[in-house]
């Protein structure tokens, strides 16, 4: 008999890694209380209906349901300081052909009224995405999400 061992599908993704950063004008702190909310992407996503959390904090999980019906993300967050306005989370589940992701949201005061907020995501694609077609896809929906924090603010 085979003695089974600690196995994971969680794996760092490294195919591809788009970033996105927009400046807003406003301080940093307003900014990290919309992007820095775990659960409320749907603030500044118009393509998600809504986020269901489990858990609070580190290691806590959300659902994210598609205004589509149709698709689902699952992510858990692996770290999160709202001191220095960073977090970062890993995909567990999705009907968008992503295998693997990583992804991380920071913000950076520059003035006292006006930040630098950046989403940064590494990922790798499943068959239902050519490697430039999935690229294209993560960055434009992340710099439509970024687009729509700017407009927020202004």
């Amino acid at each position: 008999m085979t003695a089974l061992q600690p196995d994971t599908l969680i794996k760092n993704p490294h195919a591809c890694q788009v970033e996105t950063s927009v400046d807003v004008a406003a301080p940093a702190a307003q900014v990290w209380d919309v992007v820095g909310d775990f659960g409320g992407f749907n603030r500044f996503i118009p393509a998600l209906a809504r986020i269901e959390m489990t858990g609070e904090g580190e290691r806590s999980l959300r659902k994210k349901f598609f205004a589509d019906g149709q698709n689902l993300v699952v992510e858990q967050l692996n770290s999160r300081d709202d001191q220095a306005m960073h977090m970062t989370w890993t995909l567990i589940y999705n009907t968008l052909g992503i295998d693997n992701l990583w992804a991380a949201m920071r913000v950076d005061p520059l003035t006292d009224n006006r930040c630098r907020a950046t989403w940064t995501i590494i990922a790798d694609h499943t068959d239902a995405h050519t490697p430039l077609g999935f690229r294209d896809f993560l960055q434009g929906f992340a710099d439509e999400a970024m687009g729509n924090v700017q407009a927020m603010f202004k």
